[in-house]
């Protein structure tokens, strides 16, 4: 069966002033970068410079756009690509709690039996409808753009070429894991939001993690600029594209930090 295999890498935004002051700011904030958040995007994008990618996602909010775009500044597979900005891609809504201490929510949370990200305040909202959404829109654009030049026979047949991982695997390289994956989409996105996604690929999707993986660490926060890449291998059906496999590279990978 013919089947298309590209990566996912999910990065969230640089540091805001809110962040610092260890304040929310959900939908209703829509904070600028601030200078140390400035410097980390910068370091991301020299970070991931060499790294090739087809397709840049980003949320519509400003902090996720300047992160997005300070990044593609210093690719060059990113000259002459389009910054696409999704509102399926922007931060939950935390409703009553936006603004406030971030410990305020944690302190709800615990009051009510769960824990900070996943609880969602008053007048908040859930995001998997969000990510789920995004995740098909994305499965049918990459496969659309990509399928008829990249799609290649799976493992059964001879003709198949190798396990991407089993050639690129180089811990701490910005390419761990999608040297020779030819389609390599960048989602720059939130906190919180990269917290839903990541449990709904493992959780709901059954994602596949690198062994030994501490699960406590792959749902917590990812800091700011924190990086987290799977692999998505795609099959068509009935003129649309389905999801048949999933594995994880890494997650919540400091880039900046590595390269120094």
């Amino acid at each position: 069966m013919k089947t298309l295999t590209f990566a996912l890498s999910l990065i969230r935004h640089g540091e805001t002033q809110y962040n610092k002051d260890g304040l929310l700011q959900g939908q209703a904030i829509d904070s600028p970068l601030s200078e140390s958040g400035l410097q980390q995007a910068e370091a991301a994008g020299c970070y991931l410079k060499d790294v090739e990618f087809s397709n840049v996602f980003s949320s519509n909010m400003l902090r996720a756009q300047q992160t997005a775009e300070t990044i593609m500044k210093h690719n060059r597979s990113c000259y002459g690509l389009q910054l696409v900005c999704d509102a399926l891609l922007k931060e939950k809504s935390f409703g009553i709690a936006e603004g406030r201490p971030v410990q305020d929510v944690r302190e709800m949370a615990e009051a009510a039996g769960q824990s900070f990200p996943g609880f969602t305040p008053p007048k908040g909202e859930t995001q998997e409808q969000r990510v789920k959404e995004f995740l098909e829109k994305t499965l049918q654009q990459i496969g659309a753009e990509h399928w008829r030049d990249r799609g290649e026979e799976d493992e059964t047949s001879s003709s198949s070429s190798s396990d991407p991982l089993s050639t690129s695997l180089a811990e701490g390289r910005a390419d761990e894991g999608v040297r020779g994956v030819p389609v390599h989409a960048l989602v720059v996105t939130h906190g919180a939001y990269m917290c839903v996604a990541v449990r709904f690929l493992v959780e709901e999707l059954g994602c596949s993690l690198p062994p030994g993986t501490d699960k406590e660490h792959v749902f917590a926060l990812s800091p700011n600029t924190g990086l987290s890449r799977f692999l998505l291998t795609v099959r068509r059906a009935e003129g649309r594209f389905a999801l048949s496999a999933i594995r994880c590279v890494f997650v919540h990978r400091k880039g900046g930090d590595v390269q120094k």
